[in-house]
This record gives structure tokens, sequence and C-alpha cells, in this order.
């Protein structure tokens, strides 16, 4: 039997992507109000981004129960004996201790492996690509397990934000909270280190931080995966890989949306990049 894998919504891997790659996709939950949705599956990315700019309240987020892990490994159990999951940094939401909750409840004899991406976005979609990848060429789980956490540290996340504003006031700023007393028109560029949102620059514009994006990834002499997402500024992003199209085949570079829960934080007009080197062999 195939190693299954699952993921959580905040990879931001699509839907289609997932259908065609046989990846398993656990929401995360987003909350306006007194309503609840799941992430992607009740409520789309351009409904959410539309609300978030113009509803007074910000939303709020919460991590899937161990009890929708749990419904997600006794479904995939019928057709596997093996699940491998991958998910959203720990440090960033209870995710992973949920998928670890449910493994320890979850009834069957299926072998349950979770690794603990340490990241966010398309740095964890790569990851999990990757790990898909390896076992449809034949990967059995313990050789994708061990595929997927030398690949952590080989997936690097780039992301240009408009604003602060969104992740200081959700609390998931981390070490990114020195960038707050800057000059309103000075744009942040953050990246995710140990775990965590971490401060890598400031740009002044939206080209400057463009620019910046390109320049990063020319510093990458070996890539085996690109990504490029956006959470309302499509154009943005198509102007972005065209241009990285003269390093990496532009066909070849995934495109996604920035998920409703991680544009809680991020904020509309965010861009993120993500380059998972190729391993050295």
């Amino acid at each position: 039997m195939t190693v299954k894998i699952v993921t959580d919504s905040l990879s931001d891997i699509t839907s289609d992507l997932a259908g065609e790659l046989g990846i398993t996709v656990v929401p995360l939950y987003v909350r306006f109000g007194e309503t609840v949705y799941k992430d992607r599956v009740e409520i789309t990315a351009e409904e959410f981004y539309r609300r978030l700019v113009s509803e007074s309240t910000l939303p709020s987020t919460t991590q899937p129960t161990p009890n929708d892990f749990i419904q997600v490994y006794e479904a995939l159990a019928k057709e596997t004996d093996e699940i491998l999951v991958i998910t959203i940094s720990s440090k960033l939401s209870g995710t992973y201790q949920s998928a670890t909750q449910a493994k320890e409840l979850a009834k069957g004899k299926c072998r349950i492996e979770i690794v603990d991406s340490l990241s966010v976005a398309m740095s964890l979609g790569l990851i999990v690509i990757s790990t898909v990848n390896a076992v449809k060429a034949g990967a059995s789980l313990d050789e994708a397990t061990d595929l997927a956490r030398r690949a952590v540290p080989r997936s690097h996340l780039v992301a240009y934000f408009d604003t602060l504003k969104y992740l200081a006031k959700g609390g998931r700023i981390g070490k990114a909270s020195g960038f707050l007393g800057s000059l309103l028109s000075v744009k942040p560029i953050l990246t995710v280190k140990d775990g965590e949102m971490s401060p890598l620059t400031r740009v002044r514009s939206l080209s400057a931080g463009l620019d910046y994006l390109y320049s990063y990834v020319e510093g990458f002499s070996n890539i085996e995966g690109l990504a490029v997402e956006h959470a309302t500024t499509p154009d943005d992003a198509d102007q972005l890989v065209e241009r990285l199209g003269a390093i990496y085949p532009k066909e070849n570079i995934y495109r996604s949306v920035i998920s409703p829960v991680v544009g809680t934080y991020s904020g509309p007009k965010a861009l993120a990049l993500t380059v998972l080197e190729a391993e050295k062999k």
C-alpha cells in the first residue's frame, strides 16, 4: 500500500493540486464574529480578504481539533496502513499538537508519523510536494519521513508585508516586533526562522520589495522548487513570476493564494516567495 500524505490548509496547496497529487488537507478555522469557517472550504480567499478590509472587527483563527485529524486518519486507514502528516510550525499553531494527540487516540493499526515543518504557507507546501513525489517514486514511510525532515532546513520563505498591523494584533509577530516602530512608509520583509516569524529587512516600496524577492532567489545556485503566492494582488505575483523566469523555468513555479488563516496575520497586499533548495548529494 502507498503511504498517504496529510497536511493542513496553511500549506497553501490548492485544492486542484491536492487532488492531483493525492494529498489530504485538514483545514484550520477562521472566525468572523460568531461564525466559524473551515479555511478554504467554507470561505474562499477572495471572500475572506474582502471582509478583512471592510469589517471593523478583525477575524481570529483556530487550529484543527484532534477529532478533525482522527476522522482523516480513520478514513485513510481504509486505503493504507501508513500515513505521514506534515504540519505548520508548532511555534505558530497548535495544529502539530492536535495531529499528535489524534495519533494517540485513533483506532486501528495504521502507522502514523508526524513531522513539524517549522514553517508555513508554500514553505510547508513545497516540503509536502517534494515528499509526495518521493512516495510516488517508491519511497517507504521511513524514507518519506526522513526526506521531509531533511527538507525542513532547505525550505526558505520570504514574505513582503504591506503592513505589520495584522501580525501585531494577531499576536504572531514574534521577533519582527522591532519593526513596529518604523515609519509607516516602510514595508517589512520577514522570513521564518526556527519556526517563528523573523525580520529580514525593510524596503521603501512594493517595487523595492519585488527587487529584493528576485535578488533573494538569485542567491541560490541549485533550486528544487519555487513558489510565489499573494493575498490580494495577483498582478504583482504575475510580475514576479515573469521576472523569475530568467532564473528558473516559470512554468514550474507553483502559484497560490495566501490562505485566509495566514491572511488574518499577513493582511492584504502581502506577497510570499518560497525557495526549496535541492539536496546536496
